[in-house]
């Protein structure tokens, strides 16, 4: 195999951009082979801007039978992800996933429990984020030990900002029956795969989940949550699609230093003695640790989504390493599940949770969602199965 044969199911917004990403010749190992969509007016455009060669399909089971693809990607609505990944591994064929992994964990668990099965396969997640050269740097300087272990954490990410008319522009958006939540599904998957991909698991939950606060959508747009972690630090997790400017300030306080991302740029506060040690040997009450900001140099090579496919297209041919393993979805899903289900409780939430009263409370959401009959949705049980 000289080339990774991609089929691509689902070329709405995201699909379409990965579909001009491959065709443009941006991911060389890679070559666009296929498409489907449950849309005629998706297979239209793809009729008109994609290669002659390039196979149209009007479903994923016939994308999946066709033989054209060694490899998908599956950017259709998120609870369709795990079905349409499993039917995929158990054809052999390679899964590039779109975020989020799935809606609720339990059905991400059988998932990745499917991947186990198939060796052979490459799975991914499509975190492009992680090829962000300032939250690569924020990972290596925390996982390297040299400050410290973690003491706080504080994101406050609101510059997520949308208007009444994105949510207007089809049915599924906004929706529990369509997209399974709201701020935390759609725009903040990146967000909290990165919170744990770089701080950690949290072991406990504490979330406000407004719905409909600044939007006339049934999902939640502000969220305000607490989180604590299994060495007692602590952390607060701030997000809204309704707040504009809007601000994007990561902070990571550690023994010996303080880590700030914003605008796009790293500094580091780092003191010359750990502040726990500083704590109770200095005999001054009011002074502080002695320290100095460090501008940091992080790189500027930024290959976002077509990094990600880079990587998957040389874990197929050469054994090369993924930006993210599929496996991984399931972490920031956890993240977001329990704050959703904190918030519906009105009580903090151990994690692990439980998974089944995820679910419970879900399909409560679900059942009274106002675009329900206007959405149409593929399941995924416990048998792996999907259907309309």
């Amino acid at each position: 195999m000289n080339q990774v044969r991609l089929g691509i199911i689902g070329i709405g917004n995201m699909g379409t951009s990965h579909c001009m990403c491959i065709s443009n010749g941006e991911v060389p190992d890679m070559v666009l082979t296929a498409v489907a969509d449950l849309k005629e007016s998706r297979r239209e455009w793809a009729r008109a801007n994609l290669r002659a060669d390039v196979k149209i399909c009007s479903n994923a089971e016939e994308l999946l039978d066709s033989g054209a693809v060694d490899a998908v990607l599956i950017a259709t609505p998120h609870y369709e992800h795990p079905g349409l990944a499993v039917e995929a591994f158990r054809r052999g064929i390679h899964v590039m996933c779109e975020k989020p992994a799935g809606v609720y964990t339990k059905q991400v668990r059988e998932m990745n429990a499917e991947a186990k099965k198939h060796c052979d396969v490459v799975f991914g997640m499509m975190f492009n984020q992680r090829t962000d050269p300032v939250y690569r740097k924020m990972k290596e300087l925390v996982a390297g030990g040299a400050y410290g272990q973690i003491k706080r954490v504080n994101w406050i990410v609101t510059d997520w900002y949308r208007s009444q008319a994105y949510y207007d522009s089809g049915d599924w958006r906004a929706t529990w029956e369509g997209e399974g939540g709201g701020v935390l599904l759609n725009q903040c998957p990146h967000n909290m795969d990165l919170l744990q991909w770089i701080c950690g698991m949290p072991s406990r939950v504490l979330a406000f989940c407004h719905e409909g606060k600044w939007h006339d959508i049934e999902v939640e747009d502000d969220v305000t949550a607490y989180l604590e972690y299994p060495n007692g630090a602590t952390g607060i997790f701030v997000t809204s699609t309704g707040d504009a400017p809007g601000t994007n300030r990561f902070e990571v306080d550690l023994e010996k230093a303080k880590i700030v991302c914003e605008d796009g740029k790293l500094a580091v506060y780092e003191m010359e003695v750990n502040e726990r040690e500083f704590c109770f040997s200095t005999k001054e009450g009011f002074r502080k640790p002695d320290g100095k900001w460090i501008p940091m140099e992080t790189g500027q090579d930024n290959p976002q989504h077509a990094g990600v496919l880079r990587a998957f297209a040389g874990a197929i041919l050469r054994g090369e390493p993924l930006v993210a393993a599929g496996e991984e979805g399931i972490r920031g899903l956890t993240l977001s599940n329990a704050m959703h289900l904190s918030s519906w409780l009105k009580r903090p939430v151990e994690i692990p949770f439980d998974e089944e009263l995820f679910l419970e409370e879900l399909n409560r959401k679900r059942s009274c969602s106002r675009r329900k009959e206007n959405v149409r949705e593929m399941t995924f049980n416990t048998e792996g199965s999907y259907g309309s």
